[in-house]
């Protein structure tokens, strides 16, 4: 199959000059601009963005950053003015793969550095980001940086194309349905349906019903005949989140369900047979609920053939910048904000804050950091109390404050003191940061 490239460029006259070049090679659509080209992202997979640096709406710069955090396996060639070597050197520390200067004179110096970049991805073992988590819309890309969650995708990948059942462990909000998504869109499976459900928030008789369906009259309230998640997930997988709430007795016949992939509707007589492949997922020592007696230890080895422990936030800190840049961005598109930045400060909070709610936590903090931010840039004072509080290293015992009077004193020096720049660099009102200035005594000018 050819590749797919994106060109994207606000002016006409180039990118049919580019198509042109391309388009006896390669797959080529274009954009007019930086939110454009999202939209084409998010309807396809594109192989290659081929992006001009200067366009109004959404720049190149910012578009860079957006693929990183959203698609960063998808490889990158900036278009640069001639002599911007500035601009170039920028794009390519965002994560740009090549840079080409306009006008272009030579065509297949084109071809060649389309050539050259496609060739190089292709020859790049799964690293640092998988391109959709951690996660896209759909759930079926992980951001991932850390060493140990790298680990654990590319595990997750190799199991992906066989039938074997999972069992993936880890705290609550580290992405456990995310990972089942993830090895779901790589199976073999991949076109059939992805069902989950959520043991713990159902009751005993609601769970088996809703696993095995009822047939009508089956107890009070079945007017009509239902079918079951393992039913709507013939062929596809069946994901069952928090395992370890399922009551004993449920688990007796999940078993044999499990073992023999055929059981009967309650109230019914009739066997059904299906082919589902089964992930379960669980923040229990299930080890400790089988010597409890919570949990059946047939089932428990039934279950865990091939295990995927999901480490904690704390414990993989590379991820965190990733996937702070990767929801700023994602939910500044669904609330209707233009693209925003974190402070220096506010990435140093994150970076040593413990998150115990994890990746759902982060998520969280972001989306209120959004919602009461007033400027451009998400400054501490954004942030959610708890996490200036408790977080640790060397900012320990900081206050918001603290970190918000440092901002203000590392923009004023940015700008050679110049009040209304530095308004500006930090995303406020002149007369917000004056109202700062006053109320931390630093109204003589630094």
């Amino acid at each position: 199959m050819k590749s797919a490239i994106l060109i994207v460029d606000d002016e006409a006259a180039q990118r049919q000059l580019l198509t042109s070049v391309l388009a006896k090679q390669y797959v080529v659509e274009t954009a007019e601009n930086g939110v454009e080209a999202i939209k084409r992202l998010g309807a396809r997979r594109f192989d290659l963005v081929i992006t001009d640096e200067r366009m109004p709406e959404m720049n190149g710069i910012a578009l860079i950053q957006w693929l990183r955090c959203n698609t960063p396996a998808t490889p990158i060639i900036v278009l640069t003015a001639y002599g911007s070597i500035k601009t170039a050197v920028e794009a390519i520390k965002l994560g740009a793969d090549e840079y080409l200067t306009k006008p272009l004179r030579d065509p297949n110096e084109l071809r060649q550095t389309v050539r050259k970049v496609l060739c190089e991805r292709r020859a790049v073992p799964h690293e640092a980001a998988v391109d959709d988590a951690t996660a896209n819309e759909s759930g079926t890309d992980i951001i991932v940086r850390s060493a140990a969650m790298t680990h654990v995708v590319n595990l997750a990948e190799k199991v992906a194309v066989q039938p074997t059942t999972l069992l993936i462990t880890g705290e609550s909000g580290v992405g456990k349905e995310v990972l089942a998504r993830f090895v779901h869109a790589r199976s073999r499976r991949s076109e059939q349906p992805f069902v989950a459900v959520n043991c713990a928030a159902l009751t005993e008789t609601l769970l088996s019903s809703e696993l095995f369906g009822h047939e009508k009259g089956a107890f009070t309230g079945a007017a009509d005949t239902k079918r079951g998640r393992f039913e709507l997930a013939d062929g596809g997988t069946l994901f069952l989140d928090e395992i370890g709430e399922m009551s004993v007795d449920l688990q007796t016949t999940f078993l044999r369900v499990l073992q023999e992939q055929q059981f009967e509707r309650v109230g019914g007589s009739r066997t059904i047979t299906v082919d589902v492949r089964v992930i379960a997922a669980t923040n229990r020592d299930l080890q400790q609920s089988i010597r409890d007696g919570l949990f059946r230890e047939d089932l428990y080895y039934r279950l865990n053939v091939f295990p995927l422990h999901i480490p904690p936030l704390r414990e993989r800190r590379d991820d965190i910048e990733p996937l702070s840049e990767y929801f700023l961005n994602r939910l500044s598109v669904r609330m209707g904000h233009g693209l925003k930045s974190l402070d220096p400060h506010v990435k140093q909070v994150f970076h040593t804050y413990d998150w115990p709610g994890n990746i759902r936590e982060l998520q969280n903090a972001i989306e209120r950091a959004l919602i009461v931010a007033v400027g451009d840039v998400i400054l501490p004072a954004d942030l959610p109390h708890q996490l200036l509080q408790q977080h640790g290293g060397g900012s320990a015992g900081r206050t918001l404050s603290d970190f918000e009077k440092d901002a203000i004193l590392k923009a004023l020096s940015d700008n050679g003191n110049d009040r209304r720049k530095a308004a500006d660099q930090l995303g406020i009102s002149l007369r917000t940061l004056q109202s700062r200035l006053k109320e931390y005594g630093l109204t003589r000018r630094q």
